[in-house]
């Protein structure tokens, strides 16, 4: 099994098209991939109480496991619109279902952006009539792009398993602390696989990568993640998809983290010792989300303390004795040995390289998870102060 795959290699059977729909500016901001043949299906979705429009569809349809693609309209989240909004996503998810000649229900749609204001219809259903099926062979790449919002970079994967091709897209770079999976992610496969198996799969995987992710600790009202399978490859065996699959999902969770909004370095933090991975999570989570931890880390700052601050407000974590916890900025252990000036230089040093890996063992029991974050700068604050303007 060889998870990671060239770019040449693609699922069979799937078709896509990008287009702009007056959203972006320029670039396209509109993507559809549905596969020729029926698929099965997995996906979670945002658990936040504002979930928009197309989260509410999608959630609906995606119970099921039969969903042949997904459409997506970027720079609009199409959130707290009311009755319009909730209508307008209906709509652009039944007209792009008649163009594919498939039942709206085999659509997951999706939305990211702005919040609060409703699509431009009279652009989209101009867009949308100009559609024809067949669309062109997929290509990730526009698509991956045609997502993107305030990324830097567009997010694409790809990866093997037997003679099953697997192709990951995601987007996103701020709001974004998963409460199920992520921002948007998609999976397209050739793999066959049951039902009831992909879901499973899925969603540990998702609970692995996507909700070991965090850039500033605000869940998204459009977080969708899912994954469609058609088959045409044959069956594969499901631990070695799984691994496949975690391989590309973390390949994309890694790229996110260091693409977050304004940040200079991707954060790693490995927790172990814990009593269970659950505690390990959170420990981790409390770490790569505070802000003084990312503001130490751009500096390239070791400033161990700040650590254990994060560690030590998990007041409700009572097992933790700090007099057995371990501390340590790579292989340079900071706590609790006292560091000399010279170890404190060489940790300055490894601090201002763009990936930096936080090491904490709590000396409990043998509970682990790592969780990913990114650091905190001067341009996130930029970015986020006129996003709407």
């Amino acid at each position: 099994m060889q998870a990671v795959a060239p770019r040449g290699f693609r699922p069979r059977g799937f078709r896509a098209v990008t287009t702009n729909m007056g959203l972006k500016d320029v670039e396209d901001d509109f993507a559809a991939v549905v596969s020729e043949v029926p698929c099965r299906s997995a996906a979670v979705f945002t658990r936040s109480r504002f979930a928009g429009p197309s989260v509410v569809l999608s959630r609906e349809s995606a119970a099921l496991q039969r969903s042949r693609g997904m459409v997506v309209l970027s720079r609009n989240a199409n959130v707290a619109t009311g009755r319009t909004g909730a209508e307008n996503a209906a709509e652009v998810r039944r007209r792009v279902a008649e163009v594919a000649g498939i039942s709206p229900d085999e659509l997951v749609i999706g939305s990211t952006g702005v919040i609060g204001r409703p699509y431009p219809m009279d652009r989209i259903r101009a867009g949308l009539a100009a559609l024809t099926w067949p669309f062109p062979e997929a290509d990730y790449t526009a698509a991956a792009k045609a997502i993107m919002t305030t990324d830097t970079r567009h997010k694409e994967v790809r990866g093997r398993c037997g003679d099953a091709v697997l192709v990951g897209i995601a987007k996103g770079v701020g709001m974004i602390e998963p409460d199920m999976a992520t921002l948007l992610t998609f999976f397209f496969t050739d793999a066959d696989l049951p039902a009831d198996r992909l879901d499973a799969l899925f969603r540990r995987v998702m609970d692995r990568t996507f909700n070991a992710l965090s850039i500033d600790t605000d869940t998204s009202t459009s977080d969708t993640a899912a994954i469609f399978a058609n088959g045409l490859a044959g069956p594969v065996d499901p631990v070695a998809f799984e691994q496949a699959l975690y391989e590309c999902a973390l390949h994309l969770v890694r790229d996110i983290a260091s693409d977050g909004e304004g940040a200079s370095k991707l954060i790693e933090v490995r927790v172990t010792g814990a009593r269970d991975a659950a505690q390990a999570k959170r420990v981790g989570k409390s770490v790569v989300n505070s802000p003084l931890v990312k503001a130490a880390v751009h500096g390239a700052d070791p400033n161990w303390g700040r650590i254990t601050m994060a560690v030590g407000k998990l007041r409700d974590e009572t097992d933790i004795d700090p007099s057995a916890v371990r501390i340590g900025f790579d292989e340079l252990p900071m706590y609790p040995e006292e560091p000399t000036d010279a170890l404190l230089e060489e940790a300055r040093r490894y601090l201002g390289g763009d990936e930096v890996v936080i090491r904490i063992d709590l000396g409990i029991a043998d509970g682990a998870f790592t969780v990913y974050g990114c650091d905190l700068t001067e341009e996130y604050v930029k970015l986020n102060s006129a996003y709407t303007t």
